[in-house]
């Protein structure tokens, strides 16, 4: 009995040996692994993912952004277009701003008006000069290195001009006997002054290297108005027509060249790694 067990179990040991012999062999052998390459493309890709680490302060290094401070002049299209096809209307304005820090920008408008109104009882011309100035806050925050704007303002406007009237017609109450003709009565009032303040909503976008085109819509309310004896200043160069005696809007279109003075450096904010 003790020996057929014995020879059972040295039958099943060979067996065994025999079945994994076998699968040795018909396993193929596999391609071993190129563990110099493979190492060297993992830390490649390690290094491009991960941002650079500063050893000292052990914070995220971030590329350094710089904002451009300048002078921004140009002219109004609006004013110098009209003066083309409208023959009763001569006017030019020149408008500049100075960035003085991220938001706020300072702002004034020099011009020249030579204007002739028909209104339905009198017909006038009015001449003169103003000054408006000002800041700007822009609301946009620009991405990257963008220098686009989106603003609201206020502007001190100053004028000074004179009034000649040209012709008017008398009201008629009764117009059983017909219209009354134009009188034609040349009188000039000068030495005439009006200032206001002026709430400005506008735009200015870059389309070229330094070079931008922007909009803006003005509010004004007068402050004061010396006005001749019997007339009305209907019309000041810088305030436009006035309507219900103090109030009046506007707008301009413009273009401007930014002349670059100096870079101020945007210090980033630091991003603290936490450390394993």
């Amino acid at each position: 009995m003790k020996h057929t067990l014995k020879s059972i179990f040295s039958s099943l040991l060979l067996l065994t040996l025999f079945f994994a012999n076998a699968q040795d062999i018909q396993t193929p052998a596999e391609k071993p692994k190129d563990t110099i390459t493979t190492s060297i493309v993992a830390k490649k890709a390690v290094v491009a993912k991960q941002p650079k680490v500063d050893p000292k302060t052990d914070s995220i290094a971030v590329p350094i952004k710089t904002n451009r401070y300048g002078v921004r002049v140009g002219i109004d299209l609006y004013k110098l277009s009209r003066s083309i096809y409208d023959k009763d209307y001569k006017g030019l304005e020149l408008v500049g701003d100075y960035r003085l820090d991220k938001k706020r920008y300072a702002a004034v408008e020099v011009g020249n008006e030579n204007k002739t109104t028909d209104d339905s009882r009198l017909n006038f011309t009015t001449k003169g000069s103003y000054i408006k100035a000002g800041f700007d806050y822009n609301a946009y925050e620009n991405w990257l290195d963008m220098e686009n704007i989106i603003s609201i303002g206020l502007r001190y406007g100053f004028s000074t001009f004179n009034q000649e009237l040209n012709n008017y017609k008398i009201y008629n109450s009764n117009p059983y006997f017909g219209e009354v003709p134009p009188i034609a009565e040349s009188r000039k009032f000068n030495g005439l002054t009006a200032s206001w303040i002026e709430v400005v909503a506008g735009m200015k976008a870059k389309v070229f290297n330094n070079v931008f085109l922007g909009f803006s819509l003005r509010f004004n309310r007068l402050i004061t108005n010396k006005q001749p004896d019997n007339f009305e200043n209907l019309y000041i160069p810088g305030f436009n027509r006035t309507y219900n005696g103090d109030f009046g809007v506007g707008f301009n279109y413009t273009v401007t060249y930014f002349v670059p003075i100096f870079k101020k450096k945007v210090l980033p904010v630091e991003t603290k790694t936490k450390k394993k």
